[in-house]
């Protein structure tokens, strides 16, 4: 199986479940009615509007006929996208040590044909290093055993493969000057990190800016967060914003625009790549 056919299945899980959405709202029927006519819960109908469970065929065709679906080829096309949606992607293979609301997000990340990010603790995963990537799993995890962490910086870097392959999406990332002023490993590993981002910013697909201190306070005042964006039209944008054991996945209009409000802002207030790319050869001389 291939990454891309893999990442697609999450897609069409939540393309799916947008759907089943969008038919049973415009029936007027609640998420309670919906789960009992599929003998569920209406917090399963949640999720599986959310796109974050996998699908019966079963519940599927109950919940089409509740909603009035009777065209057969309407039917047959999100049954389909149904039996698609449930194919196992590679990262289930990490299932040990990756966490299940952390799932979904790296089978979207994959999907995306545009990754928007800011980010102010460290370096951003899919721009990590190896041995950086060890030190931020290390410090955040500091009872795992040798085992657990070179599993979870494998999967790390197996995910950056992405930036790399045919498909390769448009990632653009705004990192807060913080990110590169606090240690992770020794000087060494640091040293390594700058110098990494200084090369992977030259792809053609990255743009990479660097918000300084310089600047003082400006628009990303509440904390990381991650825009996807998808090639299927009918999928809107996901924000994803995680938290210590959980994740919020957010694709509501308004609040999708908020965020694009404040990753324009970002975008406008940070020095451009060039000056970004000499931002960086500054630190790297301090280290």
């Amino acid at each position: 199986m291939t990454a891309g056919e893999s990442s697609g299945s999450v897609v069409r899980r939540i393309l799916l479940g947008s759907q089943l959405r969008r038919l049973r709202e415009s029936r007027g029927i609640t998420r309670e009615a919906a789960g009992y006519s599929i003998r569920a819960s209406e917090s399963k109908i949640s999720r599986m509007e959310l796109g974050r469970v996998s699908f019966k065929a079963r519940d599927v065709e109950d919940l089409l006929t509740l909603y009035g679906v009777a065209d057969e080829a309407e039917r047959g096309s999100l049954l389909g996208l149904a039996k698609e949606a449930n194919v196992a992607g590679w990262w289930h293979s990490y299932g040990d040590v990756l966490p299940g609301w952390f799932q979904t997000y790296v089978g979207l990340e994959g999907a995306a044909s545009l990754i928007r990010i800011y980010e102010v603790q460290f370096v951003h995963g899919l721009l990590q290093t190896e041995s950086y990537a060890h030190a931020v799993v290390t410090r955040g995890m500091p009872g795992a055993s040798r085992a657990e962490i070179d599993r979870r910086v494998a999967l790390r870097l197996e995910r950056q493969k992405a930036l790399v392959s045919e498909r390769a999406p448009r990632f653009h990332a705004v990192l807060d000057e913080a990110a590169l002023r606090r240690p992770y490993g020794d000087r060494a590993v640091m040293q390594g990190q700058l110098r990494h981002l200084i090369e992977v910013s030259e792809q053609p697909n990255i743009t990479l800016q660097i918000m300084p201190f310089t600047f003082g306070g400006h628009a990303g005042e509440s904390g990381a967060f991650t825009m996807l964006r998808f090639p299927e039209s009918d999928l809107s944008d996901v924000v994803y914003l995680e938290q210590l054991t959980s994740a919020l996945y957010l694709d509501k209009r308004e609040e999708v625009a908020m965020y694009e409000r404040v990753m324009e802002r970002l975008h406008q207030d940070s020095p451009d790549p060039a000056e970004s790319r000499d931002l960086l050869r500054g630190l790297l001389q301090l280290m």
